[in-house]
């Protein structure tokens, strides 16, 4: 399995109050649940910037990322970003015998 890192944006059109999020996310998680059970999520994170969420998820390979990034953008009408992403622990693994300059 990959892990991706998906940063998502919400449209002001998404929400029309901050309790309506709790509904948005439920119907969001019900349909990636739905069409793309091999995915595993790892993380959420409300963050302050220029996004809104910060999700790390695990998924078999990107056509399934691509589904879960869909998913996401035509339920909040959001802006989504996603990066392919690697442990730190095995990033070190995979680089340690790498050839000197």
């Amino acid at each position: 399995m990959t892990t991706f890192i998906m940063l998502t944006r919400l449209s002001s059109q998404a929400i029309s109050s901050p309790a309506t999020l709790e509904s948005l996310e439920k119907k969001v998680k019900e349909r990636i649940q739905s069409e793309c059970p091999e995915v595993e999520w790892v993380h959420n994170f409300a963050v302050l910037g220029p996004y809104d969420y910060l999700d790390v998820f695990r998924a078999p390979d990107m056509q399934s990322a691509f589904k879960v990034s869909t998913i996401v953008r035509s339920f909040g009408h959001a802006q989504t970003e996603v990066w392919g992403a690697t442990e730190w622990a095995q990033y070190k693994d995979l680089i340690r015998n790498l050839p000197e300059r």
